[in-house]
């Protein structure tokens, strides 16, 4: 059966870059929604929870695209020590979430929702990342990029200061860049059938 076209609820540059590497049409909207967590609900409700209200908003801001489209939304969040490292607002609190990764090991989650017709399927994937010990210069460096202002934890493991530092990965590696497509890819192909 042939995949409809999806609708890529994110403005991300990486999510539309890794969409396109399944070889399927896609077009990507912007949808503004609060990726507010509720203190009462795990991490996993949280960001399953987020991507759902993207996909859903896409469909009432895209009625006619998303009526015959898989609506594909997802946000990712990196925890570590308990906290939850969302984009940071500052070269401070980059400076910070940075610093804290250095030399350890962290997790990254992405909470992913897709919607097709009466469909629906949100699912979270986890990827643990260590990294070695990075000198505050080459951070400082990495922050003066501007790359970190984007990006769950302030960093991007594709980004080649940064991933020079990574020692190891136990996961999907395109879950820690903001997708992880193959279990986006096995689930829109059970949503098609």
């Amino acid at each position: 059966m042939r995949t409809p076209n999806i609708l890529l609820a994110s403005q991300s540059p990486r999510r539309r870059e890794l969409l396109a590497l399944l070889a399927i049409p896609f077009t990507a909207v912007r949808v503004d929604t609060p990726e507010q967590f509720e203190c009462a609900a795990s991490l996993e409700e949280n960001v399953r929870r987020i991507a759902e209200e993207k996909a859903r908003e896409a469909r009432r801001l895209y009625p006619e695209e998303s009526s015959s489209s898989i609506i594909l939304s997802a946000d990712t969040v990196v925890e570590h020590d308990g906290l939850i490292l969302q984009k940071p607002q500052g070269e401070e609190e980059a400076l910070a979430m940075l610093q804290s990764l250095q030399g350890r090991t962290h997790s990254v989650h992405t909470g992913y929702a897709l919607l097709y017709g009466e469909r629906k399927h949100t699912a979270m994937a986890t990827t643990r990342v260590t990294f070695n010990a990075m000198p505050k210069r080459e951070i400082m460096r990495y922050i003066a990029t501007g790359s970190p202002f984007d990006k769950a934890g302030a960093y991007g493991i594709q980004d080649p200061v940064m991933a020079s530092y990574v020692s190891g990965i136990e996961g999907c590696y395109y879950n820690v860049v903001g997708l992880p497509l193959s279990a986006v890819w096995a689930a829109i192909q059970k949503m098609v059938v």
